[in-house]
């Protein structure tokens, strides 16, 4: 396994790297990929949901080639028990996340870096401290638990703030889940990975 802490100065350009041949890759998925994709991802994330029945759960909008489908929060609400929340997130000036619940389809706006937030109140920065289920996007999470995102740093931040017990999910295309991933010391962990074809896979969540 590579040791990109010996080399700390070029960390943020492996990230850089990996990150380019990562969203080339999806680019790369014919539409029929990502629509069968983003159906196996639904169905595994679905009996998830269901065998957890979380009363409160967070997810997002998968936009362009994110696994998940631009669908995924009106399947997880209907997923969900009656009167549970699912809470959107929304971003703020400062690229940390606000929340926000899903009312349903014609309740998202346009937001910033290409995202779809609710337009609902705010529950704040702590909302998600109090999820039984965090769903988040991730380009790739190696077999530590460590995750690569988009380089903003807003998922770092909410995951800091979620519960160790919790447990926290990122969906992924196959081949996602990688061996090794460059990181830095503000990288947070995720408890599991999501793919189309091996489905829900436990990990270590090792500190980077």
């Amino acid at each position: 396994m590579p040791n990109f802490s010996d080399h700390a100065d070029a960390v943020p350009a492996a990230k850089r790297e990996t990150r380019v041949a990562l969203l080339a890759r999806r680019r790369a998925l014919t539409a029929p990929q990502r629509a069968a994709a983003a159906r196996r991802v639904q169905a595994e994330l679905t009996d998830l949901v269901r065998r957890l029945r979380p009363t409160t759960m967070t997810a997002y909008v998968p936009v362009g080639s994110e696994p998940g489908g631009p669908d995924l929060p009106d399947v997880l609400r209907a997923a969900l028990p009656a009167g549970a929340d699912l809470l959107l997130p929304v971003l703020r000036t400062d690229l940390d996340l606000d929340w926000a619940p899903y009312a349903g389809p014609g309740t998202l706006v346009a937001a910033g870096r290409g995202m779809r937030e609710p337009d609902g109140p705010r529950r704040g920065r702590a909302a998600v401290t109090g999820a039984t289920l965090v769903v988040v996007p991730a380009l790739a999470v190696d077999r530590r638990g460590l995750r690569l995102g988009r380089g903003g740093g807003s998922y770092d931040r909410a995951l800091a703030r979620v519960p160790a017990a919790v447990l926290t999910v990122a969906l992924l295309h196959d081949g996602e889940l990688l061996a090794a991933l460059p990181a830095q010391p503000h990288d947070r962990p995720v408890g599991a990975a999501l793919t189309p074809s091996d489905g829900l896979r436990r990990l270590p969540t090792a500190a980077p």
